[in-house]
């Protein structure tokens, strides 16, 4: 494995280092000294603005439990367990620096426990975690054949770095949703982790709605026959705002399937958004069905959409693979046809963004919250 001085390389068996090749070859490590400090140069951090969270990539984390609020629902049960727990690192480990230091800061993860065949939603809400900057490791498990909805939402004042473990046990269907609305100030650099075992389902939604810069990153390992990951976003930036997801998804047994859809809208100078899509198609994934598309709207000028989908193929025998991207402005025609049946201007741009936000809002499958993220997303084209 390369070490921090030949971070961005892979070693051969000769000895010799050569550039990464494919994106299963990064560098991993759960030690934040294996990684070099963060320049914004590194292929991970060159679309992010570092130097707003320098504290978190190389400072010393807080690492205490988290202040969380969680009503009790039957099947889903929440507890603090310690960083030597076999179901640490089962998901996945740190492929940047970032991600390192909230790992080797943390005390105690939090687990969620998911069990019962019945369908039950829970909410976790982390709020109250202040300025300085923090660590936090969570781990969600589902019990083989379970069913839930778990919805980890941050709230107020943060700068938080944090790890999330998705373990999916065989034939449970999962959903969990990242929700981001933090202040005006906040800072949120997230890489979630999950794997799939024999026929699960997992529906991943990030929702990113608040705070200064938010940075979450969602790698899913298909790691056994009939796994399926539908792969969900939501983010509306504002003036100054940068939100930021880097996917990942790596087929790596056969008949898999995986859907990735994210969706954002901007408005506002300085407004700015990233998304990078990376598909991994390895050599065992035969009959993998895959495809991945992110659209932007942009509503003002002085915004940037940046979207990169990459797609990689190891095996030819598939079911199909493939990728899109698109980053525009309203449809002139559609704004046309509302005002020509009496609607004006401004109530017509909110219907189109609205329409254009609600096919993500739909899929989430819990009515309580997708009525909220309607009145957010209400809220943010009222610039509230």
């Amino acid at each position: 494995m390369a070490t921090a001085g030949q971070h961005g390389f892979v070693a051969h068996s000769d000895g010799a280092f050569v550039p990464v090749q494919t994106r299963s070859e990064r560098f991993r490590s759960v030690n934040v000294d294996d990684f070099e400090p963060v320049n914004g140069r590194e292929h991970e951090w060159k679309l992010s603005p570092v130097a707003a969270f320098a504290d978190l990539t190389a400072g010393d984390l807080d690492g205490s439990r988290l202040s969380i609020e969680a009503a009790d629902v039957p099947g889903v049960a929440i507890s603090w367990i310690d960083r030597t727990d076999d179901r640490i690192g089962a998901a996945g480990i740190p492929e940047d620096r970032a991600s390192a230091n909230a790992w080797s800061r943390f005390d105690e993860a939090l687990l969620v426990s998911v069990s019962g065949e019945d369908e039950k939603v829970a909410v976790i809400t982390r709020s109250g975690l202040g300025n300085s900057p923090r660590a936090a490791h969570t781990v969600i498990e589902a019990a083989p054949f379970s069913r839930a909805l778990i919805v980890l939402h941050g709230i107020g004042d943060a700068r938080l770095s944090e790890n999330v473990e998705i373990l999916v046990g065989e034939g449970a269907s999962l959903t969990v949703v990242s929700l981001q609305e933090w202040s005006d100030d906040s800072v949120h650099l997230a890489s979630q982790f999950a794997r799939l075992s024999r026929d699960s389902f997992l529906k991943h939604i990030v929702v990113s709605l608040g705070g200064k810069v938010v940075r979450v990153n969602p790698s899913t390992h298909l790691a056994e026959q009939g796994a399926d990951i539908e792969a969900l976003g939501l983010y509306f930036a504002d003036a100054g705002q940068h939100l930021e997801q880097q996917v990942f998804v790596h087929h790596d047994a056969p008949h898999t399937k995986s859907r990735v859809t994210y969706k954002g809208a901007l408005q506002g100078t300085g407004a700015r958004t990233v998304w990078i899509g990376d598909v991994l198609i390895g050599p065992k994934a035969t009959g993998t069905d895959s495809y991945e598309q992110n659209r932007n709207l942009v509503l003002t000028d002085g915004t940037r959409a940046d979207s990169v989908p990459n797609l990689e193929i190891e095996t030819g025998d598939i079911a199909g693979a493939g990728h899109a991207s698109a980053t525009g402005r309203f449809d002139d025609e559609q704004l046309f046809y509302l005002m020509a049946r009496g609607i004006r201007e401004d109530e017509a741009r909110r219907l189109v963004v609205r329409g254009f936000l609600t096919e993500i809002v739909q899929k989430i499958g819990s009515p309580e919250l997708e009525a909220r993220l309607t009145a957010a997303i209400e809220a943010e084209l009222q610039g509230d």
